[in-house]
């Protein structure tokens, strides 16, 4: 699918991957991008940024089904139709089966929820014109782990399994679906890492060179985008060989101190 006059939505737009998309994605000349995030000031200097294509910005709690309903419906109701909803929005928690109910909740509502409760705002309108797309950003943690983050590696091993479902599911009706599965990324999330050599064995890539990953992706309609090319080997050794994948990821976080929590 290209991107030229379509109507996009964004999540976590305000730093990171979620600006580097929608940078990439304003070059394409969509008709109307919609950025959205929990804090305001980002997207303000991110939307001044974008001359020459149409966008507005506005805070969302993305663990809201209705918040999220309210700005899909915005978007129907002055364009007509959702082209792509980029569920992007992400949080990371260091802790292991010892995490909090909190944690483990904002994980669930914020990695999983968000996907969930943008499919149910937009496939109506969607399924109806028989025309649609998701880009689900999950992380490599979905496909494989997450050494430091029992949460992390939870949630988004649900999202991929709700993308897979949801491509599934809707492919036939004209609903394509992209899970962006990048391993390690030079974000803020990084700060939230114990250990950053758990994500960068295979090097540091950047928000912007996993934009034009998914923008790939989008285009040829693939369901996976790796913007770490290293990751499908590793995702074919886990399927081939379930326990030697499992004791080479022991022998991982040994060489990294041995933490299993965090």
């Amino acid at each position: 699918m290209e991107l030229d006059n379509k109507t996009i939505i964004i999540t976590g737009a305000g730093g990171g991957i979620g600006a580097a998309l929608a940078r990439r994605f304003a070059r394409c000349q969509p008709e109307f991008m919609l950025l959205l995030d929990l804090h305001p000031g980002p997207l303000e200097v991110l939307a001044a940024e974008l001359t020459g294509v149409a966008v507005a910005h506005d805070t969302c709690d993305v663990s809201s089904a209705e918040a999220i309903r309210r700005q899909v419906d915005r978007v129907v109701g002055a364009y007509g139709r959702i082209d792509l909803f980029c569920a992007n929005a992400g949080v990371f928690v260091s802790a292991g089966a010892d995490a909090s109910a909190k944690d483990w909740q904002l994980s669930l509502e914020v990695n999983l929820m968000a996907h969930v409760h943008a499919a149910a705002a937009c496939l109506p309108s969607m399924l109806a014109r028989g025309r649609g797309y998701f880009l689900h950003t999950v992380s490599a943690a979905g496909l494989l782990s997450q050494i430091g983050s029992a949460p992390y590696t939870v949630s988004k091993h649900a999202a991929l399994a709700f993308a897979e479902w949801l491509a599934i599911s809707h492919g036939g009706q004209g609903v394509g679906v992209t899970a962006l599965c990048p391993q390690g990324v030079n974000t803020p999330m990084l700060d939230s890492l114990d250990n950053v050599a758990s994500v960068a064995s295979d090097g540091l890539v950047t928000p912007e060179a996993v934009a034009e990953c998914a923008l790939e992706a989008i285009r040829e309609e693939h369901f996976l985008a790796l913007p770490h090319p290293g990751v499908a080997h590793y995702f074919q050794r886990k399927a081939s060989d379930h326990d030697r994948w499992i004791r080479g990821m022991q022998k991982f976080q040994a060489s990294l101190g041995g933490s299993n929590s965090g």
